[in-house]
């Protein structure tokens, strides 16, 4: 037998209809902070990542299917191609392609695949999902403010809200600029070579080639030496700390609670000043539900104008999990099962379901071959409200019997009433 590769996984009934239930969430919320959709390739050429994300980043090091594309002839060298590993490198792409910065402020959300060879655990998968949007545009729309960090922060307060995710908590830091970080990282290495062989290997590695990434690490014997390294909020300058009090100021005045955490770095080279993440407690020791943050130097990184931004991934995968532990899967079940009786009945029974359905009723069809024994088992099996029974004494008397499968009630009821009974009992 054939089963799904190691890291995928189907997605299936009923928790497809959880699924569904937040993306038109998101879809709505995005919707009134006026939003717009934007549908980027699966696959890019791999200097994207490599340029944007960063050579040193475990992403492109460790985690990125790629491959090369060869021309017709076997000879011919190819471009290498990759799956997105994340997908705002995909949209600041398309921005400067298409001179998206003509349209001034540009607020673009995706909702799609994304896949990374890593190690599949609770929540992680090699193919997973990501809900996510950016804020980006010429300095003079505006893109530098804090004012986009917050409103973007807090549509993700009010989206996590309108899913019923209650618990959920908020962590900002502060990245600086590069010249901040190239400070920064200088007085990482000076801390890191006294203790630096006591840590992890991925550490040892990292403390060489890109020292602000053993922030990321999560091996408990390493916590408490990185727990006295330097701060980022030492080596902020005034413009990046007013701009870090200013949206700790916005995020206060409209009511979004949060803590600093400045040890929070993002695991992106592209990031700079700020930096935030969600986090719920049902989901154990690898607790991010999403995170973003601001990347004012990426469009120029790719060949495009300055255009300042900011935005987030939400991990579709976790945010899913979350919601199953602290909210009802949101499941519509049928509000009427249709069981033909007798020869000649499906034909009937299909009339019938198609008028039902015209008014946004849902509606599951029976079999003329089955007994009425059967039909009710199934129609509880899917469950139904309601059984609605087309029998040749039914369709002669265009009046129906239906029968209430949870109080067992069953009356007679004319086919130009059946809509309105069935509607005022759902």
């Amino acid at each position: 037998m054939i089963k799904a590769v190691r890291g995928t996984r189907d997605l299936l009934p009923p928790d497809t209809a959880l699924w569904n239930f937040v993306e038109a969430a998101a879809r709505d919320v995005f919707r009134a902070y006026n939003f717009q959709e934007i549908r980027t390739p699966i696959f890019e050429e791999t200097q994207l990542f490599s340029r944007s994300v960063g050579e040193e980043t475990d992403i492109v090091s460790k985690e990125m299917f790629t491959w090369e594309d060869r021309g017709r002839a076997q000879s011919d060298k190819g471009q290498s191609l990759t799956l997105r590993p994340e997908n705002t490198a995909g949209v600041v792409r398309a921005y400067v392609e298409h001179k998206l910065w003509e349209r001034g402020l540009n607020k673009l959300y995706y909702i799609g695949p994304q896949f990374r060879r890593e190690r599949p655990q609770k929540g992680r998968y090699r193919q997973f999902y990501q809900i996510g949007a950016e804020v980006i545009g010429p300095p003079t729309a505006g893109s530098e403010s804090p004012a986009r960090d917050a409103e973007i922060i807090e549509l993700l307060a009010t989206f996590l809200d309108r899913l019923g995710i209650a618990g959920w908590n908020l962590e900002l830091n502060s990245v600086g600029c590069p010249n901040d970080r190239a400070s920064f990282n200088e007085a990482l290495r000076k801390a890191l070579r006294p203790v630096v062989s006591k840590m992890c290997a991925d550490c040892q590695r990292r403390a060489v080639t890109n020292p602000l990434r053993v922030f990321d690490c999560k091996v408990p014997e390493d916590q408490p030496i990185i727990a006295k390294l330097p701060r980022i909020s030492q080596f902020l300058d005034e413009p990046c700390r007013k701009h870090f009090r200013e949206l700790q100021g916005i995020l206060n005045s409209v009511g979004v609670p949060f803590a600093i955490n400045d040890r929070l770095v993002r695991g992106l080279d592209y990031y700079t000043r700020t930096a935030f993440e969600f986090t719920h407690g049902a989901l154990g020791a690898q607790n991010a539900v999403l995170g973003g943050g601001r990347y004012d130097g990426l469009s120029e990184s790719l060949g495009g104008p300055s255009a300042p931004g900011i935005g987030f991934a939400i991990g579709e995968d976790r945010l899913v999990m979350s919601l199953k532990e602290s909210a009802e899967p949101v499941l519509r079940r049928p509000d009427v099962y249709i069981a033909p009786l007798g020869p000649g009945m499906n034909r009937e029974a299909a009339r019938l379901a198609r008028e039902l359905r015209r008014h946004d009723l849902v509606v599951e069809l029976g079999d003329e071959s089955f007994r009425l024994k059967k039909s009710f088992e199934t129609a509880t099996r899917v469950g139904a409200k309601f059984t609605l029974i087309v029998g040749e004494n039914e369709v002669k008397a265009d009046s129906f019997a239906v029968k209430n499968l949870e109080t067992g009630e069953q009356v007679s009821v004319r086919r130009q009433e059946l809509v309105a009974r069935i509607q005022s009992d759902r």
